[in-house]
């Protein structure tokens, strides 16, 4: 991307696709077209089936990426949410979105959710 908005981070690719927010704690400044599209393109071209998203320190989340993580749903690929601070999980459960996104806590030393899933 061209834009000096913050932006996915890759971790891991694959049926299982990691992706973050390189600890940015508010993304306010997130360009969801762009997040969006990215998603779409790593989706098709890695043939994700899960897609998790690593939320540590992670503090705030607008209601736009709470609708762009619902609409990932929608490609047929299962939604996972890594480390979610109390307040991003509190709007998980609020919205109810925790019960069609699993919520997962693991050690941050961990190299990956995969990983840490098959413990």
């Amino acid at each position: 991307m061209t834009n000096d908005k913050p932006t996915l981070e890759v971790y891991q690719t694959g049926e299982l696709t990691v992706v973050g927010f390189g600890g940015q704690k508010i993304l306010d400044q997130i360009d969801l077209s762009a997040c969006r599209t990215d998603v779409v393109a790593l989706v098709e071209k890695h043939k994700c089936k899960v897609l998790a998203f690593d939320m540590t320190g992670v503090k705030l989340v607008p209601s736009g990426m709470l609708g762009l993580l619902t609409s990932i749903r929608n490609l047929g690929v299962e939604v996972h949410i890594y480390n979610p601070s109390e307040d991003v999980q509190e709007v998980l459960e609020v919205t109810r979105l925790n019960t069609i996104m699993p919520v997962h806590h693991i050690n941050v030393g961990a190299r990956s959710p995969e990983e840490s899933r098959a413990k």
